[in-house]
């Protein structure tokens, strides 16, 4: 899976990931010192999932209106160490196969997500 890992995402999260057979760039190394919407636009371009520890993405998505095409997991996790984190966020990715098109949030419990677009409406059938 094509991802792209937020300057907040921990390096052996992003190790784990690449050893699992990932393809994973990392803002931390790509580009650090990134704005949020400088982040989101490297998304769109490149059409990675994006990963992140932020919030503010939510924001930008749903407050302000930006763009988002092939998705992004915000994972709300709290852990005692990196290995752990890399563990927790390294496990919810290859768990599922239908994170594209939206915005995730991944907690200790359960997986939200929703829809980065509406879906298309339903028209009654023609009369005959």
């Amino acid at each position: 899976m094509k991802l792209l890992a937020n300057e907040n995402v921990p390096a052996a999260a992003v190790e784990l990931l690449r050893s699992r057979g990932h393809d994973v760039g990392w803002i931390k190394t790509d580009s650090p010192g990134a704005t949020d919407d400088a982040v989101l636009a490297r998304a769109r371009a490149d059409d990675p999932l994006l990963i992140t520890f932020d919030k503010d993405f939510g924001e930008l998505v749903f407050s302000k209106g930006r763009p988002a095409s092939a998705g992004i997991i915000l994972f709300r996790v709290v852990t005692s160490s990196p290995a752990e984190t890399a563990r927790k966020v390294a496990d919810a990715i290859d768990l599922r196969d239908d994170w594209a098109g939206h915005f995730s949030v991944v907690d200790e419990t359960k997986v939200r997500m929703i829809p980065l677009s509406p879906p298309a409406p339903r028209h009654p059938p023609a009369a005959p």
